[in-house]
C-alpha cells in the first residue's frame, strides 16, 4: 500500500518531534533507533524510510529544535513590542529552565552532542544558530552602554542564557538553580542595555 505525500509529511513531523524529546532527554548515545521509533510510534522501516541514519535524524531534529527557538523569539517580539527582551528571558530562564527535558530547548540540551558530530552537523547548526542570533539582534539598540553591536550582544545574550539553563538544570539545589536564573537574567539584560 502507497500512502500519500500527505501523511508521508506527518508522519516524518512526528518522527522528527519524537527525535527531538528522545535525542533532549537521553542524549545522542543514550537514544537508540529503538527508543525514537518507539516514542514517535512507527516501525523501524518506516523510521528509515524517512532518515538514512540516527545521524540523520539527529540532526534534522536538532534543526528542528533551533527553527522553534527563532520562531519563538519572534513571536515574543511580535507580542512585545517593547519589552520583548525581558518577556523573553524571563520565560527563557523561567520555563524552560524547569520544564521536563524533552520540551526543554534544543540550544543548551543538544549542543553538546552537536560538537561531538560531523561537519554538516555543525555547519548545519551555525547557519541556524546566526539565524537565531539575526533574530534577536534584529530587535536590540545599537545604542547601548556596552558599545557591541546588536550582533555581538545576540551571540553574548545567546552564550549566556545557554549556559545558565544548562548550569540551572544540572543543580540538584533548587535555591542554587533560582539564584543561577536570577543572576544570568540581571545580566542578560544588563548586558544588553535593557535593564
Amino acid at each position: 500500500m502507497r500512502y500519500s505525500a500527505e501523511h508521508k509529511e506527518k508522519t516524518r513531523a512526528k518522527v522528527v518531534s519524537a527525535a527531538g524529546q528522545v535525542f533532549r532527554e537521553e542524549g545522542y548515545g543514550g537514544a537508540g533507533i529503538d527508543a525514537l521509533t518507539k516514542a514517535a510510534g512507527v516501525t523501524n522501516g518506516a523510521f528509515y524510510g524517512h532518515f538514512k541514519s540516527k545521524g540523520a535524524a539527529f540532526r534534522t531534529a536538532v534543526l528542528a529544535g533551533l527553527e522553534d527557538l527563532r520562531v519563538g523569539i519572534a513571536a515574543v517580539k511580535a507580542e512585545h513590542t517593547s519589552g520583548w527582551l525581558k518577556a523573553f528571558v524571563d520565560y527563557y530562564m523561567g520555563y524552560k529552565r524547569t520544564c521536563a527535558m524533552g520540551d526543554g530547548c534544543a540550544l543548551p540540551l543538544l549542543s553538546a552532542d552537536v560538537m561531538r558530530s560531523d561537519e554538516d552537523t555543525k555547519q548545519a547548526y551555525t547557519e541556524e544558530l546566526e539565524r537565531i542570533a539575526a533574530e534577536i539582534a534584529s530587535g536590540l539598540s545599537t545604542d547601548n552602554s556596552s558599545g557591541r553591536t546588536p550582533d555581538d550582544q545576540a551571540l553574548l545574550l545567546l552564550s549566556l542564557l545557554t549556559g545558565g539553563v544548562t548550569l540551572a538544570r544540572a543543580v540538584a539545589d533548587p535555591g542554587m538553580s533560582e539564584k543561577i536564573a536570577k543572576l544570568v537574567t540581571h545580566e542578560a539584560l544588563r548586558l544588553t542595555g535593557d535593564n
